[in-house]
């Protein structure tokens, strides 16, 4: 070490879900020394520019689709205006303010140092954070991780937004946007515009949209938000330019045909990166090819000491996982205990109209693996789907043959993220799908969709 180098019993890096390690190290430890190392805004991916602002948005889009349904059940209801500027202004204040506070709380804890730079490894447990080098004896790489920007001829040039951007600067809803990439963020994100006016273009070079959903999945929620969005499938961007005071995106299919989306803005939702720019390498942490940190069942870096958990990792993207990982993190690396990661049933959602949720395997990976049953079950079949006047709308749920084991479940309509609970809940008992069928649901409520589609499992 330096002579005169700060050394610190811990170094995170990220103000994320890494905060759920060091808050309770700190409370246990009352002469614990912690470095905070936040190249973004404080509060993480999540809270700045991902899932809660984006859900904030969701939820309004929502209503509007409510709304639109009224007439419906005999209810005289128009939109007269939406504002939809002034309602993503409101979204990034609140978040605003609510990292502001995290930011503040981290400055002035007076164990704490906090550090505002983007920080990179010089050497074993050092780091280079603005200059000055410090050093930890354990330390968490809790990174995040980036927008994955294709190298599309002309993008950087013409200019172009991510999710980073929409939270964090856009001041004005385009009047038309042209979206690369067909996942979660570009339909969350091109539902909620297209809701409140804007002319929404989705340029997807796979043939479906969110491609690791269902077939099924995928082609009622492309049904449905074909209403309000343009969607341009199996074609891929290869140029980017400017003419007339618009940006144009020229993508070609399989075949050769091209095609031109002329729009006033582009957003870049084609996934997401890691940070290299942290140089772990030269700590000795490995990562994969494309540059994630590379963990074990037990959430070790391949460094002694050095522990990573959430996007860093790069296995599962959710904001729940990296929760998840940081308790596995926080008992293994100060409790002494030998957690390991259990990742069979991963829940997902997208708040969209209509929601869809997932957890476990999807049918074609069950039935390589497995002896499998699968049940089906529509909304409109149950006392609460038909007084809703829902229409299509599906809980789609797999089993072991033999053992009754869950093995994956997905769901498409109302409350999906609410409704999945209860099979997320089942995957992690012993009882598994036994336990659906003794449980009493409310009637008449939405969840007995759930249980009926466990009631109709058939052989594939």
């Amino acid at each position: 070490m330096v002579t005169g180098m700060k050394e610190y019993d811990l170094i995170a890096f990220g103000t994320g879900s890494a905060m759920n390690i060091v808050a309770p190290l700190i409370e246990r430890n009352p002469r614990l020394k912690v470095a905070v190392i936040e190249n973004e805004k404080a509060g993480g991916i999540c809270l700045t520019r991902g899932c809660i602002p984006s859900k904030m948005l969701a939820y309004p889009a929502e209503l509007i689709q409510d709304i639109r349904r009224a007439k419906e059940f005999y209810i005289d209801a128009k939109i007269k205006s939406v504002d939809g500027n002034a309602l993503l202004r409101r979204v990034q204040e609140d978040v605003d303010k609510e990292s502001k506070m995290i930011e503040h709380s981290l400055r002035n804890h007076p164990r704490i140092d906090y550090y505002d730079k983007t920080a990179s490894f010089v050497s074993d447990y050092t780091i280079d954070v603005g200059g000055k080098e410090i050093y930890g004896e354990k330390i968490l790489l809790c990174t995040g991780s980036k927008p994955l920007v294709p190298p599309i001829p002309g993008l950087k040039e013409v200019g172009f937004i991510t999710n980073r951007e929409f939270f964090y600067s856009l001041k004005k809803l385009p009047k038309s946007i042209a979206i690369i990439g067909g996942g979660f963020v570009s339909l969350e994100l091109g539902h909620f515009m297209a809701m409140f006016g804007t002319e929404v273009h989705v340029i997807e070079m796979l043939p479906d949209i969110i491609m690791t959903e269902e077939p099924e999945a995928r082609a009622l929620v492309r049904r449905e938000l074909s209403k309000d969005i343009h969607f341009h499938l199996g074609y891929k961007a290869k140029e980017v330019r400017k003419a007339m005071g618009k940006k144009i995106v020229v993508a070609e299919n399989k075949e050769g045909e091209t095609i031109e989306v002329k729009a006033d803005e582009i957003m870049v939702a084609t996934g997401r990166a890691p940070w290299k720019e942290t140089n772990v390498e030269k700590t000795g942490v490995k990562t994969d090819e494309r540059g994630w940190v590379i963990t074990d069942e037990f959430m070790r870096t391949t460094k002694e000491g050095i522990w990573a958990c959430g996007d860093a990792n790069g296995k599962y993207l959710f904001k729940h996982v990296a929760n998840y990982e940081s308790e596995i993190v926080y008992y293994n690396a100060f409790r002494n205990a030998n957690a390991k990661v259990d990742y069979h049933a991963i829940p997902h959602a997208i708040f969209t109209t209509p929601q869809v949720a997932g957890v476990g395997m999807k049918e074609e990976e069950a039935k390589k693996k497995h002896d499998i049953l699968v049940g089906v079950y529509k909304y409109e079949n149950t006392a609460m789907g038909e007084a809703m006047r829902l229409k299509d709308y599906f809980v789609k749920v797999i089993v072991d043959k033999d053992t009754y084991n869950i093995l994956g479940a997905t769901i498409v309509g109302p409350q999906a993220s609410v409704l999945i609970q209860e099979i997320i809940n089942l995957m992690y008992t012993r009882e598994q799908a036994s336990a659906m069928y003794r449980a009493i649901h409310i009637h008449p409520a939405m969840n007995e969709v759930v249980q009926r589609a466990f009631y109709n499992l058939r052989e594939v």
